[in-house]
């Protein structure tokens, strides 16, 4: 290079994405999607639910579509832990013990999510592995232990089917948010449980 050269410009970079935030809107947006539905949710409420700029939204998810898979994906996957379930020396006591108000709230919230997402579920498969393991399997091994549990002191039938039985509670609950519109209360989940998974376990 002769003197009279310019060394060339160093490239500009792009302003830096901020992630920090990405967790909040992501749950703001499972908000907006349980109270409205994918139809009636719009990219303008998750960024007021969420008090960030639409543009900090685009920036991070080119659409709508591709926001609530993200945060369907990323919603809360818990491990259960299972030396803090409720051990009441009966099946039945175990799974009262399990009605809990803020796990009721939850519940139907995930159901509401559920039923915004459905009519994105033939155009975005990969939605149903999300679902399954945020919804339907934390509750799933929850009531397996407590079933199997119950099977090991000999309280119910050794040849319970608890695969079935540990989806029963579930899928009532899914019928009545996501069909009848109704609240789930304690007084429907202790029916389910004494008209239902007590009599089909009985030795």
């Amino acid at each position: 290079m002769t003197q009279l050269e310019t060394p060339p410009a160093a490239p500009k970079l792009g302003r830096k994405r901020d992630h920090t935030r990405d967790a909040e809107i992501l749950d703001a947006a499972l908000d907006v999607l349980a109270d409205t539905g994918y139809a009636g949710m719009t990219v303008d409420m998750v960024a007021a639910r969420a008090k960030a700029g639409k543009a900090t939204l685009y920036r991070r998810w080119a659409s709508k579509s591709e926001l609530v898979i993200d945060a369907v994906a990323c919603m809360k996957q818990i491990d259960p832990d299972f030396s803090k379930l409720p051990d009441t020396g009966s099946l039945r006591g175990d799974l009262v013990a399990m009605i809990k108000a803020p796990s009721i709230a939850e519940g139907e919230r995930k159901m509401r999510v559920f039923a915004g997402v459905m009519s994105m579920i033939s155009d975005a498969p990969e939605l149903t592995e999300s679902i399954h393991a945020a919804i339907v399997e934390p509750r799933m091994a929850v009531n397996r232990f407590l079933l199997q549990r119950a099977i090991d002191r000999g309280e119910i039938r050794a040849d319970a089917d608890v695969e079935t039985l540990a989806l029963i509670s579930q899928a009532m609950v899914s019928y009545r948010v996501l069909m009848l519109r109704e609240p789930v209360t304690r007084d429907f989940l202790v029916s389910v449980i004494d008209g239902v998974i007590i009599p089909a376990v009985r030795r």
